[in-house]
């Protein structure tokens, strides 16, 4: 369960009126694991499968090595109002594009969570001037994440292929 609170020791990268995104602390596997602990939260995912403790690590590691190399990855998402963990949400760096990406914790669905930080942080993005353009892909099935994108004014573009499967893309441009 994700009832743990989580401290906000970290650097604060972004905040909207009900959420806070902060870089991971070193032990945070956990929660990440957490976060894609069943089916129902990782069946869009490439793998489409639980993550071990051994994968939450890794993306963990990973996540702070985009973050050094690129100035940018996925980061904890917190609820503002009670510093409980929402989920995750970024961007990296993906054949030399910058892609969006949130996963929302369970318990938070159907609270708005997605829309909020993806819109934010699309336009944190452009203010931090990255790039001029991103791009944000969804498995065929995720209906909700496809409408996400289209809220926040992405545009549909060229499909891209991941893990064998063609996953409707979205662009957004400054």
């Amino acid at each position: 369960m994700l009832s743990k609170m989580v401290s906000v020791m970290a650097e604060v990268v972004l905040e909207t009126p009900r959420l806070t995104l902060v870089m991971w602390g070193e032990d945070d596997a956990g929660l990440i694991q957490s976060l894609h602990s069943s089916i129902a939260t990782t069946r869009y995912l490439s793998g489409a499968a639980p993550w071990s403790q051994e994968k939450a690590a890794e993306r963990l590691r990973n996540w702070f090595e985009e973050r050094r190399r690129d100035g940018i990855t996925k980061y904890k998402l917190l609820r503002r109002a009670d510093g409980m963990l929402a989920g995750r949400a970024g961007f990296s760096l993906l054949g030399g594009q910058y892609e969006l990406g949130y996963s929302i914790c369970r318990e938070a669905w159907g609270n708005g969570y997605a829309t909020e930080i993806a819109g934010a942080l699309a336009r944190w993005f452009f203010e931090k001037d990255f790039s001029d353009r991103f791009i944000a892909f969804t498995h065929p099935d995720n209906v909700a994440s496809q409408r996400v994108l289209m809220k926040i004014g992405m545009l549909p573009c060229e499909p891209m292929t991941i893990d064998g499967i063609r996953c409707p893309t979205f662009e957004m441009t400054r």
